[in-house]
């Protein structure tokens, strides 16, 4: 035996496995694959009633939603992923991994605003409570509807004093009659102010605004001779 041999042969083997540890580890082995099994038939099951639900739901026609008991994400994605292949919306609601649940809903029939105001707040969402919401927006609206109105009769009031004070001002001046008669022209014109558009109209034809221009330059040149001459005089 040469030198190789001697060493090789007084090193120690590595020790080899009982039997009895073989069959642990095969033991081992199979509950881990029967436990796949099991839990993949249990998802094909959840899955199949998942299916008849969506199905079932779909074809009555008359449910608002289809909601489905709090659980892990897992069985979420699996209600989401039929749910999409049936073309239904889907929404969760809830805190992970303590309450957070699926809905499902028609694709022409998603859920309102004060539904997903509700359930995200972890409210209970129903019949009763839909009618309590309902109430709340017809409050809201006839609300904003009577504030609409009492602005507009304040705008009209403050019109109204503000053509009795010009008729106040200048009744002593051109009569009641008159007065009142500007007081109510003198309301508030959208496009041109307090002044109505008609009144800033020039009423008067080429031939008398020229004979007005005309007449203008005479006064103005008659008011200068004067002047010319009162400086003379001094």
């Amino acid at each position: 035996m040469d030198l190789l041999g001697s060493i090789l042969n007084s090193m120690q083997k590595p020790p080899t496995a009982s039997e009895a540890q073989k069959n642990a580890m095969r033991k081992q082995k199979e509950a881990i694959e029967k436990k796949q099994k099991e839990n993949k038939i249990m998802i094909n099951k959840f899955r199949q009633r998942v299916e008849e639900k969506i199905s079932d739901f779909m074809k009555d026609g008359t449910k608002q939603h289809l909601q489905f008991d709090p659980m892990d994400q897992m069985y979420r994605s699996i209600i989401r992923d039929v749910a999409e292949t049936a073309g239904v919306q889907v929404f969760s609601f809830g805190q992970e991994g303590i309450d957070r649940y699926s809905v499902v809903y028609l694709k022409d029939k998603g859920p309102s605003e004060d539904e997903v105001a509700v359930r995200k707040s972890g409210g209970i969402w129903d019949e009763e409570k839909a009618i309590e919401m309902a109430k709340r927006r017809q409050m809201e609206k006839q609300a904003e509807k009577e504030d609409i109105e009492e602005r507009s009769r304040k705008r009209k009031n403050k019109e109204e004093i503000s053509g009795t004070f010009y008729k106040q001002k200048y009744a002593h001046l051109i009569g009641q009659e008159a007065a009142l008669d500007a007081a109510h022209k003198t309301n508030m014109n959208k496009s041109y102010g307090e002044v109505p558009s008609e009144n800033k109209k020039d009423q008067r034809s080429i031939e008398q605004t020229m004979a007005d221009i005309k007449a203008k330059k005479m006064r103005k040149i008659e008011t200068e001779k004067q002047s010319a001459e009162g400086n003379e005089n001094i």
